[in-house]
């Protein structure tokens, strides 16, 4: 099922609260949290403590993205959070597979990423265990970048290994998706496109998140 699932890393923190009500009303139904240390990507976004408060006022679907080195430690507390996806990426885990055990152990749904230049070999060993998998159509670490085009044909691959390995994992794609491009990501194989900038960068995030679910055929719930 194809789904916008708009990044809070673009919202106006003097206003996300209402933004989020928009969007909800709209039939956004999930909401994207890339979190970030500074240390694996060179920004430092936010952590536990917002995704806790914007829990208790938000029904929308949390699907965290983990930019940090090493995340076994934050896992505890993102679940106590509220999150109901948790990816980590496959760059950053030393135990790509113990990892993603502790996720799911914890409640979560585990998901796994990619930079747009790692290997899809890093991640074929474990798509068993993935209830998503994430490909980065930038390079992480900064909101309002271009879409890599590349991107579409690791989509496709992925959607094939999907296909021959008889899994059911989501395929996400994060970065870079506008109104313009939206379609063509969905139609290469991703299920969620994350859109930033694109959605909560915008003047009315509403209308944006509409005119991008639109282009996808994106189902209500």
């Amino acid at each position: 099922m194809k789904r916008i699932a708009p990044s809070f890393l673009s919202a106006d923190i003097t206003r996300c609260a209402e933004q989020l009500t928009l969007l909800e009303q709209a039939g956004c139904s999930c909401l994207h949290l890339d979190i970030m240390d500074g240390h694996f990507v060179p920004n430092i976004s936010f952590g536990p403590a917002w995704v806790k408060q914007l829990r208790a006022a938000c029904g929308m679907t949390f699907d965290v993205h983990l930019m940090v080195e090493e995340p076994g430690f934050l896992l505890p507390a993102f679940a106590e959070a509220g999150a109901e996806i948790c990816t980590v990426h496959a760059e950053a885990v030393r135990h790509l597979d113990r990892t993603l055990h502790q996720i799911r152990d914890l409640g979560m749904r585990p998901g796994v990423a990619l930079n747009p230049a790692s290997p899809l070999a890093l991640v074929e060993e474990v798509l068993d265990l993935a209830d998503l998998v994430l490909i980065m159509s930038v390079n992480p670490g900064f909101g309002g970048q271009k879409f890599i085009p590349n991107a579409l044909r690791r989509l496709q691959r992925v959607a094939e290994l999907r296909t021959a390995g008889g899994y059911d994992f989501l395929i996400e794609v994060d970065g870079g998706v506008t109104a313009g491009n939206a379609a063509q990501v969905a139609a290469a194989g991703a299920d969620w496109l994350v859109a930033g900038s694109a959605v909560l960068g915008a003047a009315d995030p509403a209308v944006a998140y509409a005119t991008l679910a639109a282009a996808i055929g994106e189902e209500k719930a």
